[in-house]
């Protein structure tokens, strides 16, 4: 797949927010593994089974200050690149054994451009997973989980990068120094922090069009 070339930033809805250290985890485990765990502070006005919906459909466009977005790029007005269905679930759709391509540039920053194919393993109104395997070995794991909280969801992310196998140790090495680097891991944190923080501002009138049409 060719490098697709970063887009100039759409304006922003509202603040980012910014990561809370308390809330937020990197781990280096053996093998040259790594987990990386955000806790995120609540989303106002947001349901799981709202975040179901977007997750679902979020390869549709959106009315974005006037103009007609991507959702992906609305997502993230700074980072987010691409995002394209590349094989749809065996009942088809988004849903489970669907693969996404994923393309973006974590704080527009070059050296952490991330093009990546993986699978959905669960969607559900509890979360998602997408992961990736390698001759059958998970190598990569990215896991949102959503619980209902007052006037509000719960919304947990863990990132897990490396197989647990004794033979992924050169694979989980390689991710290591050339796909997932060094300092991504604090680039990603602020991405998905500031990404599920701008839901609070884009899904809730986006999900009342959805169900007003409906």
């Amino acid at each position: 797949m060719s490098r697709l070339h970063l887009p100039a930033p759409l304006p922003l809805l509202a603040p980012l927010r910014e990561p809370v250290p308390d809330r937020c985890a990197i781990t280096h485990l053996p093998r040259h593994r790594l987990r990386i765990t955000i806790d995120h502070e609540p989303l106002a006005g947001i349901t799981p089974e709202m975040l179901l919906w977007w997750f679902q459909h979020i390869g549709g466009t959106m009315t974005y200050l006037g103009d007609t977005v991507t959702r992906y790029r609305a997502w993230h007005p700074f980072d987010h690149i691409h995002s394209e269905l590349d094989r749809e679930a065996p009942g088809g759709g988004v849903g489970e054994g669907a693969r996404f391509r994923i393309v973006e540039a974590l704080g527009r920053d070059e050296r952490y451009y991330i093009d990546t194919v993986d699978t959905v393993e669960k969607l559900d109104a509890t979360g998602i997973r997408l992961v990736l395997r390698v001759l059958g070995a998970q190598v990569f794991q990215l896991e949102h989980t959503w619980s209902r909280a007052a006037d509000a969801t719960h919304y947990t992310s863990v990132m897990d990068v490396g197989g647990r196998a004794a033979w992924t140790a050169p694979i989980n090495r390689h991710l290591r120094r050339r796909v997932f680097v060094p300092g991504m891991e604090r680039a990603w944190i602020t991405h998905n922090v500031e990404e599920v923080g701008l839901l609070e501002h884009i899904l809730p009138p986006l999900y009342a069009q959805h169900v007003s049409s409906d």
